[in-house]
């Protein structure tokens, strides 16, 4: 028997999963430039905290800064003995944010690619913590919104026909092997 209302409610089904791709594919493009922009906004914070430090680099060690910190490290004086490991960690935060900012700086796939498959953990946890869910409507995010809506029904159309072809083919298989069944009993004895 077969449910008149049916029809009407997998094709609500469909435009809701329709709906939540799109509204969740547009969001991918608002991620990854709020990524960018608090990737960009440590580095902007390092660079000058490390400004300082360059200069004499650049002055006294040929722009060496792991040749400054080995001074640091290796002086006689305590205090540059104890501030070699902040000026270290200062170093170490700008070359990778550096690194970072050079990953950014590729194509929008590019930089979706990294962001999803090679994000610094610091700042792609910061981001999700303080992500402010938008609804941009440029080119880019309605391309994403769009690509993501189709992918999931897609999906979805392909769980549901798998499921009806392995349900049907289980269906068939249980009546070939009630039809045997039944077959086998009526079969006479041979003695």
């Amino acid at each position: 028997m077969r449910l008149p209302f049916l029809p009407i409610l997998r094709g609500s089904c469909r435009l809701m999963i329709f709906a939540f791709g799109l509204l969740l594919g547009i969001q991918v493009p608002a991620f990854v430039d709020q990524y960018e922009a608090r990737v960009d906004a440590h580095y902007r914070e390092v660079s000058i905290n490390i400004s300082g430090f360059q200069r004499t680099a650049d002055v006294l060690f040929d722009g060496d800064l792991d040749a400054l910190v080995s001074y640091y490290r290796n002086s006689s004086d305590r205090v540059f003995q104890s501030d070699a490991d902040s000026v270290a960690l200062i170093v170490s935060r700008y070359r990778r944010l550096s690194a970072e900012q050079a990953a950014l700086q590729g194509s929008p796939w590019g930089r979706f690619f990294h962001v999803l498959l090679r994000p610094d953990a610091e700042f792609f946890d910061e981001t999700l913590e303080e992500y402010g869910y938008t609804v941009p409507l440029n080119s880019l995010a309605i391309f994403w919104g769009v690509g993501a809506a189709i992918v999931f029904l897609l999906l979805l159309d392909l769980l549901l026909f798998s499921c009806n072809h392995c349900g049907r083919w289980l269906l068939g298989r249980r009546k070939r092997a009630s039809t045997d069944i039944e077959a086998m009993m009526d079969k006479p004895r041979e003695e």
